[in-house]
């Protein structure tokens, strides 16, 4: 018999509360675990130009959470939005419904991300998301920064009030998986950052960097790596331009340099022979007008541009141009990949450790799920309990003799405990009976007993 099929005849037996209905819910329409999933796209599912198409900034991350548990089954939502990856951790809702949302949020063609999108549910999210965690799954191996990143994302979606128990547990063991990971293996020690690949990139362009002026454009993370690669080749001057003064000046301090702001830039861009961009602005920081400008200027002196922001800082065309030298993340990607050396012990240590993690938290989940069928044996019984109770204490009152109230208090909790049980075994048919005796025998661990023909 067909499982819809078993469940539908079964209910027609026991009415809905009885212990039988409980039992028989628990065993035979078991959810193994609350509706948890990832939908979103990566490095490897997706180029640069859509990538950047659906990437959060900060200052909206907490309105776009809002948005989507609004007037939607989804219960909750945290958004991990990096240069790499845009990833959606959801439970509940339809993925389909959180993909619509995506696409409108950011005003998409209807079905023009569903090329790049992947969708991991249960195991497969929880995995996911301790791989990314423990930089498995990054365009870096190993690299430590989307740690960072995916805690920020966790906070975000805390102060948002998107944050539930089941998402909040799976972030904590998350983070918890991937300290052990990078403690207890060597994932991390043949990562190759894209600050140094940027490096070895500028040096097959210049004979010395020594020799090169470099202005670094924003001052966030990924800017702080990336200048300390590039001063310890000592350039002869180093310019952080930054929106906010104050904090672009800070890192200048950091590393004997002057600081500017962005608007000061097409003053200043034409004596920088070497250009590293990251910020999260949604608009183009250098156009191609712009640079066509500067290289007149420069009388056609080569100029080195790495553009490490999702969206892009530099238009794309500016590479079209002669005597410009641009790379983006996924340029930079390939580098790394065809250079990279990882040892594989290292990553088969890793894997294990995520693999035996994420059974632990499934185990977690599903015993969560099954609280409510619990929840309900014990209020259904504690029902019956209160009931026989009444009647003993109303017996003891009119002077009934204590051993036989009791043992006709046990007698009647026996009988109100087995009723609804046997009822159901005795309507049930031949197939469903011997379907109900081995759940009963596994329920109450009876003895194992041949049936008479």
């Amino acid at each position: 018999m067909a499982y819809k099929e078993k469940r539908s005849s079964i209910s027609r037996l026991a009415p809905p509360g009885t212990i039988f209905a409980a039992l028989f819910i628990a065993t035979y329409n078991h959810k193994p675990m609350p509706h948890l999933y990832t939908l979103g796209l990566n490095h490897t599912t997706a180029p640069l130009e859509i990538r950047e198409k659906v990437s959060f900034s900060p200052d909206i991350l907490s309105r776009a959470l809002s948005d989507l548990l609004g007037g939607r089954k989804v219960r909750e939502a945290a958004i991990l939005s990096t240069c790499n990856r845009t990833e959606v951790y959801c439970r509940g809702g339809a993925p389909e419904e959180v993909a619509s949302w995506l696409e409108g949020t950011h005003q998409l063609r209807h079905k023009s991300l569903a090329p790049h999108l992947y969708t991991l549910r249960g195991n497969e999210a929880v995995t996911h998301a301790f791989r990314v965690a423990c930089g498995l799954d990054s365009m870096v191996l190993g690299e430590p920064q989307i740690l960072g990143q995916m805690k920020q994302a966790v906070r975000t979606a805390e102060a948002a009030g998107t944050l539930g128990l089941v998402l909040n547990r799976l972030f904590q063991h998350t983070f918890a998986v991937a300290k052990e990971v990078r403690t207890n293996t060597d994932i991390g020690s043949a990562s190759i950052s894209m600050a140094a690949a940027a490096v070895k990139l500028a040096e097959r362009i210049f004979p010395s960097i020594a020799e090169q002026n470099l202005l670094l454009i924003g001052a966030g993370e990924m800017i702080e790596l990336a200048a300390a690669h590039f001063a310890a080749r000592h350039p002869k001057q180093i310019v952080v331009a930054n929106r906010t003064l104050e904090r672009g000046r800070d890192l200048a301090d950091r590393l004997g340099a002057e600081a500017i702001t962005l608007n000061e830039i097409p003053d200043h861009l034409a004596r920088f022979d070497m250009i590293v961009t990251c910020t999260a602005s949604m608009l183009p920081i250098l156009g191609k007008g712009l640079v066509e400008r500067i290289i007149k200027k420069r009388r056609h002196a080569p100029i080195f541009m790495v553009d490490l922001a999702v969206p892009r800082d530099i238009e794309k065309e500016v590479g079209e141009l002669d005597d410009v030298f641009l790379y983006s993340l996924d340029d930079l990607s390939e580098i790394i990949r065809s250079n990279l050396q990882v040892r594989r012990e290292a990553v088969l240590q890793a894997e294990a450790m995520v693999n035996a993690q994420a059974s632990h938290f499934l185990r977690w989940l599903e015993e969560r799920s099954v609280v409510p069928t619990i929840n309900a044996l014990r209020e259904h019984h504690d029902a019956l309990r209160v009931k026989e109770l009444e009647k003993a204490q109303k017996q003891l009152a009119k002077g009934g003799d204590p051993s036989e109230v009791l043992e006709a208090l046990a007698r009647g909790l026996t009988n109100k405990f087995l009723h609804a049980p046997l009822q159901a075994l005795h309507d049930a048919g031949n197939d469903e009976r011997t379907d109900l005796s081995v759940l009963y025998q596994t329920i109450y661990r009876l003895p194992d007993y041949e049936r008479e023909d």
